[in-house]
């Protein structure tokens, strides 16, 4: 019987077309590990595209690392659909198409014979990716908007599923979870390394780097292990560029986050040995510092990496004095989009976002009230 890895081998082998999909949410670890893995392909000659739904604080930090461009956020052309017609009584002579209210005409012109409707079958083709290779999600939902649009091809497609968190469902055909890893990258880097080591070069070696780096905050966070240690020596030792990546991710931080960050930090609030965390920003705040929304989850990851005992962090963003939006970001096993449920939130389980139609002072007392029910006392 095949082991994991040798069923993941035979799938890439034998596939036409790949797809390699990654949750909606702006993970930098996945968004690496899916990169090193298309150059990987690329190197075997496999058609390979990636695919992640467009979220309002998409995630650009890694932009600096190879084929970083090729990251779609649809997938189009995925089935095409067939008008098949028997002509064995008629032969073409002519084959135009007319758009009328919406609806497409056909137009076939025979030179002899005729046409008749049991001639006519509709039918759908195969879709366009025969592998789907899913990074980081913890089930099919966390694609958002791919998995929303395109449920039948995510369920009729075989699907290789890659994770590190226990939160991972195992929703594919074939699992390689590793709990014990830290990361994405360091999970595909054995896999890679193991199946074809000869194919690892600078370029991708320094994706998979970079997603350990932004995976353990330039190795702060308390998971350490002595394996990801020598993940990050080996993937040296083949070129990756660590100075390029952490030159990017930690050297490079404009005036505008920076004056952000002191913001956060002047009105951090905490409870209950800071498992809850929240800041509040008011329209002013983001004018003066010139800020966007992926400057604002720089610095909420900034907060995960210095206080590791943190379940969730607030953010309340004042956009007009009575409309207030309300960041959520859960971890250690909580589940943002369940926090605000009776508020229709927006996300995924990670990070979820709902807007309050009341203002700053009402909402955060009523949001942090609510959430602190989901702590222990």
């Amino acid at each position: 019987m095949l082991n994991l890895e040798q069923q993941i081998v035979k799938q890439l082998e034998k596939s036409r077309q790949i797809l390699i999909v990654l949750p909606a949410d702006d993970d930098s670890d996945s968004q690496a590990s899916a990169l090193a893995l298309f150059l990987f392909l690329k190197k075997m000659n496999k058609k390979v595209e990636i695919a992640q739904s467009k979220t309002s604080s998409d995630n650009k930090s890694l932009s600096f690392l190879p084929a970083f461009s090729e990251i779609k956020n649809s997938l189009s052309n995925l089935r095409k659909f067939i008008v098949a017609i028997d002509i064995h009584q008629a032969k073409i002579n002519q084959i135009k198409y007319t758009i009328d209210k919406n609806i497409l005409n056909f137009i076939i012109s025979p030179t002899q014979g005729w046409f008749e409707q049991k001639d006519i079958n509709l039918q759908s083709g195969e879709f366009k990716y025969d592998l789907i290779i899913s990074i980081g999600l913890s089930d099919l939902e966390s694609l958002g908007t791919l998995y929303d649009t395109n449920i039948e091809f995510f369920y009729k497609t075989t699907l290789i599923n890659i994770d590190y968190r226990a939160s991972n469902e195992d929703f594919g055909q074939i699992n390689l979870v590793d709990l014990s890893a830290s990361s994405n990258s360091e999970i595909l880097f054995y896999f890679l390394k193991n199946y074809q080591e000869k194919l690892i070069d600078e370029d991708l070696a320094t994706c998979l780097l970079a997603g350990i780096i932004q995976q353990t905050k330039n190795f702060k966070t308390t998971n350490l292990s002595p394996r990801i240690l020598l993940t990050t020596s080996e993937l040296i030792s083949l070129g990756a560029r660590r100075e390029e990546i952490v030159n990017h991710l930690y050297r490079s931080r404009s005036l505008s986050s920076l004056k952000l960050w002191g913001k956060i930090l002047n009105n951090l609030q905490t409870i209950n040995n800071n498992e809850l965390l929240w800041s509040q920003l008011t329209t002013q705040d983001f004018e003066e510092n010139q800020n966007n929304s992926q400057s604002l989850q720089a610095v909420i990851d900034e907060l995960i990496a210095n206080i590791p005992q943190t379940k969730i962090i607030v953010i309340f963003y004042e956009q007009a004095p009575e409309q207030i939006k309300v960041i959520v970001r859960a971890l250690k096993n909580q589940n943002a989009l369940e926090l605000l449920k009776d508020y229709s939130p927006k996300g995924t389980t990670k990070t979820a976002e709902i807007i309050v139609k009341q203002n700053l002072e009402q909402t955060q007392k009523q949001i942090i009230s609510d959430l602190r029910k989901n702590l222990p006392n």
